[in-house]
């Protein structure tokens, strides 16, 4: 099986593969991710990719407002955040397009250092918290 974790923002998502021993981790446009599933569908298969998308519209209270910031600040954390929700629903509408087992998840870990990834995944390779956050996702799987 190849398991594909995606942590969904709207400049590029982070996006992790692994595939047996073969492991990605990279940040991806949306249509750079619509272009990796189709070389993965033509090289494996459908039936053996499983695709898990971070959803953070899961959770019930979706508050980001920061105290002693000004409203403007504020409202940019919001429109960024419904952006973010807004991809990782684009997300789940391209897998049911191209018919892709996806599995929408709740985001419930704390964030990740890279000290503390490192340390848990053995992955010495330099990473942003899009990347950390996508391999979270399969990582064990």
């Amino acid at each position: 099986m190849i398991n594909i974790g995606i942590d969904p923002d709207c400049d590029k998502s982070g996006f992790a593969l692994i595939h047996g021993e073969h492991k990605e981790l990279c940040t991806l446009t949306f249509f750079e991710i619509l272009k990796r599933f189709k070389q993965l569908i033509n090289h494996y298969g459908k039936d053996k990719i499983i695709v898990y998308i971070e959803c953070g519209f899961l959770n019930k209270s979706n508050w980001h407002k920061k105290v002693g910031q000004s409203a403007n600040l504020n409202a940019k954390i919001g429109e960024r955040t419904g952006a973010n929700f807004e991809v990782a629903k684009k997300l789940c509408e391209m897998c049911e397009y191209l018919g892709l087992k996806y599995y929408q998840i709740r985001p419930t870990r704390r964030k990740l250092d890279a000290k503390s990834f490192q340390a848990m995944t053995k992955i010495t390779k330099r990473t942003n918290q899009e990347m950390r956050d996508s391999y979270m996702l399969i990582f064990g799987r």
